[in-house]
């Protein structure tokens, strides 16, 4: 009976000592991503046929030790999308461009839903983190991206 009290103290007290596995200091970022205006010179004259705002990317992220970038995307068209492809700009906070390029992001979204998606970085080395993140302990630059929806896939069929 002594033997399965004291069994039962220390179970009690290994529940106290719960591990803690959250992370503290977590921030929503409601911050959108500035979509580029059709009229910018160094977008192509094809988009001026698609509607730019098909699509809303929000909640970006990229933190300096990361080799991806995350952000929400939203369908605002009446259809499922199977994939989008974005044009994305990188620029420092002074606003000169570090670099842009296309990319096609394979996602299965319903009309009006939203998902969390990764891709991988521009950022190969690793130097450069978003403006609206955690400011890093080590050594890097914060920057700013913005995007132009380039087109997307509707699927046939099921």
């Amino acid at each position: 009976m002594l033997l399965m009290l004291i069994v039962l103290c220390i179970s009690a007290l290994d529940m106290d000592a719960r591990i803690r596995t959250t992370r503290k200091n977590l921030r929503s970022t409601e911050v959108p991503v500035v979509a580029l205006e059709a009229d910018d010179a160094l977008l192509p004259d094809s988009l001026a046929q698609l509607d730019p705002n098909a699509v809303t990317l929000k909640g970006f992220s990229k933190r300096a030790s990361e080799s991806k970038e995350s952000f929400f995307i939203t369908n605002n068209t009446g259809h499922r999308m199977s994939a989008v492809r974005l044009l994305l700009r990188y620029t420092s906070m002074s606003g000169e461009m570090l670099t842009q390029r296309t990319v096609n992001v394979p996602v299965n979204l319903k009309p009006g839903e939203t998902k969390l998606v990764s891709i991988k970085s521009f950022d190969v080395q690793r130097l450069f983190y978003y403006y609206a993140g955690p400011q890093p302990r080590k050594q890097a630059t914060p920057f700013k991206v913005a995007y132009r929806l380039t087109g997307y896939d509707i699927p046939v069929g099921n």
